[in-house]
């Protein structure tokens, strides 16, 4: 086995090799490995689901998220040691770029040294940039990732989608979207700057083609109009301009959010949607972001040449915003009536109680409503939450 000098040398050889950029993932991860001086490692892939962890190769099995040590990993983010089954030791490690789980990576050796396990980090990391840089354009990705065919609704949707998770030291946003291949019309949004989260969630009218495409192209005018610079209110106004301009028979309901992370600042307009939820302290805030929605977007005659008001709150420390689409709380529960926000708030308040991440919270919760449904759901199903703690004066 290679020495940690002799490995680093090998990886910089290996970084620094221009055709290493032309490399596809299965290769460049064994390459990689080798330059580390770790005799073997597997990589698995979430898939779009967030049930089973899939092998780059077709050698190995896949695996249950929720009934595996490698689960065990990705759903805390910890580093797990085992036994192998052949001799020697595996360690198993979360591949996380950022804030988004990706996966994890099996590493096995004779012996796990201090070694070995820095090296086996360090391939985590490197890896986890790897998925993230080629799974824009690599196909081989999206097949592993997938476990039945898309419907072309969501194809076009999961387009503009951002990644399931992002987040600083300050703020971390998670969102999950249910039924993963067959969405019409609904759709979140989360990005970051220097100084502000944005947060959006979206559920056009209907749900077919026509539905996905006045999402796709809401999404798009937020995109257009955030990358400008715009605030909040005229980053609605874009929306509202661009269904009435494009889609004038179609229109589309959603919460804009945009939170200062210094301040903890929290600025919405609300159009025509469900309410979004705090949660503050293990309770439930009901009405802390309740106001009067304006109607939807794309219906500029309603408005009558008056501006959407911006509504502002100031979060504490720690607080929990969920903004979801009806899809969620219309879900059958096991009692055979709604899910209910009651009962969507307090599994959120039990998870957050227990230190669960926040991303690994809306996956237990989309199963939940998912399995214990007796029956599919009813619209879409779509929760995005963020939580907020303030930089240290």
């Amino acid at each position: 086995m290679a020495t940690a000098e002799t490995g680093g040398s090998r990886l910089e050889e290996f970084l620094a090799d221009p055709e290493t950029a032309a490399l596809d993932l299965t290769t460049a991860a064994a390459r990689c490995t080798s330059a580390l001086g770790i005799p073997h490692s597997v990589v698995y892939l979430a898939d779009i689901q967030q049930r089973r962890l899939i092998p780059l190769t077709d050698v190995t099995a896949s695996l249950l998220v929720d009934d595996s040590l490698a689960g065990w990993a990705y759903r805390t983010q910890s580093l797990r040691v085992t036994e192998s089954g052949v001799g020697g030791m595996t360690a198993w490690l979360p591949l996380v770029d950022g804030a988004e789980r990706l996966g994890v990576l099996a590493v096995h050796a004779p012996a796990l040294t201090p070694s070995v396990l820095r090296s086996a980090r360090a391939l985590a990391t490197l890896i986890a940039m790897m998925v993230t840089s080629s799974r824009a354009y690599e196909d081989s990705f999206v097949r592993r990732t997938r476990t039945q065919r898309m419907r072309l609704p969501a194809e076009m949707l999961r387009a503009f989608l951002p990644p399931r998770t992002i987040g600083t030291a300050h703020v971390v946003s998670t969102a999950v979207l249910e039924p993963a291949y067959e969405i019409g019309g609904d759709a979140f949004d989360h990005a970051l700057t220097e100084t502000t989260l944005h947060a959006t969630v979206l559920d056009a009218m209907g749900h077919d083609l026509a539905s996905g495409l006045t999402t796709a192209v809401s999404l798009a005018a937020c995109h257009n109009a955030r990358r400008t610079g715009a605030d909040l209110p005229e980053l609605v106004r874009c929306v509202d301009d661009a269904l009435a301009r494009w889609l004038p028979d179609q229109f589309c309901t959603g919460v804009l959010a945009q939170l200062e992370l210094a301040s903890g600042v929290l600025r919405w307009t609300n159009c025509g949607h469900p309410a979004p939820l705090v949660i503050r302290d293990r309770q439930l805030l009901g009405d802390a972001m309740r106001r009067e929605p304006d109607p939807p977007m794309g219906l500029p005659s309603l408005l009558a040449g008056r501006r959407r008001p911006v509504h502002e709150i100031a979060l504490e420390p720690g607080d929990r915003v969920l903004m979801y689409t009806d899809g969620v709380t219309e879900a059958r529960a096991e009692s055979g009536g709604e899910f209910g926000l009651e009962q969507f708030a307090d599994y959120i308040i039990r998870a957050t109680a227990a230190g669960e991440l926040a991303s690994e919270t809306l996956r237990r919760l989309i199963h939940s409503i998912l399995d214990s449904s007796p029956s599919r759901l009813r619209d879409d199903a779509t929760i995005l939450m963020f939580e907020w703690s303030p930089p240290s004066r």
